[in-house]
């Protein structure tokens, strides 16, 4: 029996062992957008990461909804949103509470500024 509790930790072990990342950029794929609109990349990434709290009506304390283009684009001129989601410092950075979102996902939402914040 205890020869095969040390077998089923030592293969748990390996498992684990064998699913580690040594960066941030393995865990995603950098964008291939030549051009990021709302459509196409933002509007997911909001629904994915931010409408648990900035629904309609917003949710935990949440200042603003971010359900619309609208929305999404005068937070992003008005609110700061680019400096929430790109800092690292956790009582000022969005997500709240949660995990920095990869830098890719970071540059993209800067390169749709950039693009002039397009809708499609």
């Amino acid at each position: 029996m205890k020869k095969k509790s040390v077998l089923l930790l030592s293969l748990l072990a390996v498992f684990l062992l064998s699913c580690a990342n040594d960066s941030e950029s393995d865990l995603s794929e950098p964008v291939k957008l030549e051009v990021v609109t709302y459509e196409n990349y933002v509007k997911n990434v909001v629904s994915e990461n931010c409408l648990f709290c900035h629904t309609s009506p917003p949710q935990n304390g949440a200042p603003m909804q971010l359900t619309t283009y609208e929305d999404v684009k005068n937070a992003v001129i008005n609110r700061g949103l680019l400096d929430r989601i790109s800092s690292f410092d956790p009582n000022f950075s969005m997500p709240y509470g949660g995990p920095r979102l990869p830098q890719t996902t970071i540059d993209a939402m800067k390169k749709w500024y950039t693009d002039g914040l397009l809708e499609q």
